[in-house]
């Protein structure tokens, strides 16, 4: 559920957003009747689009079948409706859509669980840089889901996530270096990247960050810190 959690993530993120550069107007349209809570106007206005196409709609719309059930989005929660759409959508290139379907495979909702497609989606959407599909390929790696168990690999995932701000991934990429796996053990820079994460609403990151602190000498855990705030400045790049 952890992968679905984060595309509940993603669909705030892309379906909060304001304007879009060449969406058309019925688009357009339905982005804004849907912010303001009128999702069977939305629906009314992105299925057509859906059906000629369109990929963002088509992308939208397998989110509103996904998430139905948590918010009564105008339409019945429905597993395989999403992954119609978003496999439409993921055939198109869109990285969105190419990771919904990659959490899809991986969860078996909608389709028989199947890590190795996950994979497939996952890696497809992290060639466009898809933070969210890189943190899920690092999972798939971290737990040998669909690929060889390589921990290395899982770090360079993680780390390429986690340079564009994604919390979980942030989280994941402090835990490999708290457990030394996939780099050498490091308690100031496992707490440099947890303690970013929790600033960032990473939900597991406190009770980790909490338990470096009380584990680290004064000296360790200023230099942490000060990394992080470095981190910071840097925009999560080269940390």
């Amino acid at each position: 559920m952890q992968r679905l959690t984060s595309l509940l993530c993603l669909a705030i993120a892309v379906l909060l957003a304001n304007t879009g550069t060449g969406w058309s107007a019925d688009f357009q349209k339905g982005l804004d009747t849907y912010n303001n809570g009128n999702y069977s106007a939305a629906l009314h206005e992105w299925t057509p689009l859906a059906k000629q196409g369109n990929a963002d709609a088509q992308f939208n719309l397998g989110l509103m079948y996904l998430f139905s059930g948590l918010s009564g989005q105008g339409v019945p929660q429905d597993y395989k409706a999403a992954v119609k759409w978003f496999t439409l959508a993921a055939e198109q290139g869109n990285s969105n859509a190419q990771y919904g379907l990659g959490a899809m495979y991986a969860e078996g909702q909608g389709v028989p669980q199947d890590y190795k497609a996950a994979v497939k989606w996952y890696t497809l959407a992290t060639e466009q840089g898809n933070s969210y599909a890189q943190k899920n390929l690092g999972l798939m790696y971290a737990k040998g889901q669909g690929v060889p168990q390589d921990y290395k690999a899982a770090v360079k995932w993680f780390t390429l996530a986690a340079e564009q701000g994604n919390s979980n991934a942030q989280f994941s990429l402090g835990v490999r270096y708290f457990s030394g796996q996939g780099v050498p053990q490091d308690y100031i820079t496992a707490h440099m990247w947890v303690n970013l994460a929790a600033s960032n609403g990473a939900e597991n990151a406190v009770e980790l960050r909490d338990r470096l602190t009380q584990e680290m000498t004064p000296s360790q855990l200023e230099k942490a810190q000060g990394l992080a705030r470095q981190c910071v400045r840097r925009q999560y790049q080269g940390c």
